[in-house]
């Protein structure tokens, strides 16, 4: 999977959730578009993201241990982007493993 793939499925559970939980159907989403400030995400939405993740991808890629490697300030600032380059490695990685 390349990162064009993987920002349309990340865009997808994105706005999936957007529209279920906030009734938000129109938002913008790219690889520079920030959780925190953009989508205005809680960390309950992140959970969610997780779950969402899981399911797409298995074990392949474990958004909570991502998350568990980085500073707070850096949760704050985390990009769909990152998000997803964190995703093709994985799936790179499991490919090769």
């Amino acid at each position: 999977m390349n990162e064009e793939t993987v920002l349309a499925d990340v865009s997808g559970m994105l706005a999936r959730l957007l529209e279920d939980e906030y009734g938000v159907d129109d938002a913008e989403i790219g690889m520079e578009t920030s959780f925190n400030r953009d989508l205005e995400l809680e960390s309950i939405d992140l959970v969610t993201l997780a779950g969402l993740l899981q399911e797409r991808y298995g074990e392949r890629v474990n958004f909570a241990e991502f998350l568990a490697g980085m500073e707070f300030e850096e949760i704050i600032e985390l990009t769909v982007g990152r998000l997803v380059e964190y995703v093709v490695l994985g799936l790179k990685a499991a490919e090769e493993g």
